[in-house]
């Protein structure tokens, strides 16, 4: 049986890419690794938790050294940047030059931390850190993989840190979240409302 599409949609082509031809939205983070002697760190916006356990997994490519530093040390860092860190996240995401290391060009002008159970580095400022034993890396995904870790190590700034005696959107109103609208726009998120769950739902 044929379904009438309603006009105000579109069909698109599932053989290309259809990400760069819709808005969506995504948790911006920067990912700490380590090579056999230098740090980096990468922006990433195909980034989640897995489940609802301490697993954290986002989207990279062999083509890229924090693939190689994670499966050769096997750990790594999440930072989750304020709004206000914007520039530092897009200066982290400036490729290496061809004479000079990334390391010595981009990350050592960044203001960074060292994480505190790992030699991996973290963006100084973030609200959220956490710090990551490799889980698992599952490739395939034409040339990109799913790297996941499993959380050792949580830092969390006070003001972010959910309270049943704080008013949460007036808590995120006073320290909005940054979001990632892909590609290529940001936005800060500091207006939110209760979800309208059914009653009785459980996760």
């Amino acid at each position: 049986m044929e379904i009438d599409t309603p006009k105000h949609l579109i069909t698109l082509d599932p053989h290309i890419p259809i990400w760069d031809r819709v808005f969506t939205v995504a948790p911006l983070v920067v990912i700490g690794s380590k090579g056999s002697v230098e740090d980096d760190l990468a922006p990433k916006h195909m980034a989640t938790p897995i489940g609802f356990g301490n697993y954290f997994g986002f989207v990279c490519t062999p083509r890229h050294c924090t693939y190689e530093n994670i499966k050769s040390t096997g750990v790594f860092s999440v930072s989750f940047p304020t709004p206000e860190q914007l520039v530092s996240i897009s200066l982290s995401a400036s490729p290496r030059k061809e004479s000079e290391s990334k390391s010595k060009t981009v990350v050592a002008a960044l203001p960074t931390v060292r994480a505190s159970s790992i030699d991996v580095l973290m963006i100084d400022g973030a609200y959220l850190y956490l710090e990551c034993e490799l889980f698992k890396i599952i490739d395939g995904f034409d040339d990109y993989s799913l790297i996941t870790g499993h959380v050792r190590q949580v830092l969390v700034h006070e003001d972010y840190l959910k309270s049943s005696d704080r008013d949460e959107n007036q808590q995120i109103r006073e320290n909005p979240l940054l979001a990632y609208i892909a590609h290529g726009r940001f936005a800060k998120i500091s207006e939110t409302y209760n979800f309208p769950f059914p009653k009785d739902f459980q996760r």
